[in-house]
């Protein structure tokens, strides 16, 4: 990463970041969370609660924006916040796209805030009123 100044505007739009998620991955974030809400890792129980099928963790699916966000600003280390609406689900073989447009410059305080969403290949807007602030400064020792 540069240690050199991150130069954003208002209006300058984050490179898109599109991912697949797999049932595997929903079976293996639920692992490492330690999260095994049926609804997540068995499709019966899903089915039978009015849900399509299982459904990705929302904190996966906000796993996958913070991680296009940090891929645009250059590290994760220049993620300062991140947050959003979980709106619709993930389902396993769906594509997200996660998006987002500088809104504000805060060159005093070193931060650029994001405005954020990510879709599914099926339209539906899994994420929504996203917000990020990203450090334009060299990262912190």
């Amino acid at each position: 990463m540069s240690d050199t100044l991150l130069t954003v505007r208002v209006g300058d739009v984050m490179t898109p970041l599109s991912r697949r998620v797999t049932q595997d991955q929903i079976n293996a974030y639920a692992e490492a969370s330690g999260d095994h809400n049926p609804i997540h890792v068995n499709e019966e129980f899903a089915r039978m609660v009015g849900l399509p099928g299982t459904i990705a963790h929302g904190m996966l699916d906000l796993g996958i924006l913070t991680d296009a966000v940090a891929r645009w600003a250059g590290g994760s280390d220049r993620v300062a916040a991140i947050g959003c609406r979980f709106s619709k689900p993930l389902l396993p073989g769906d594509t997200i796209t996660c998006t987002g447009t500088v809104v504000e410059v805060d060159e005093e305080a070193g931060i650029a805030v994001l405005s954020l969403e990510a879709v599914s290949d099926r339209g539906d807007r899994v994420l929504t009123n996203g917000r990020a602030e990203i450090r334009l400064g060299p990262p912190r020792s």
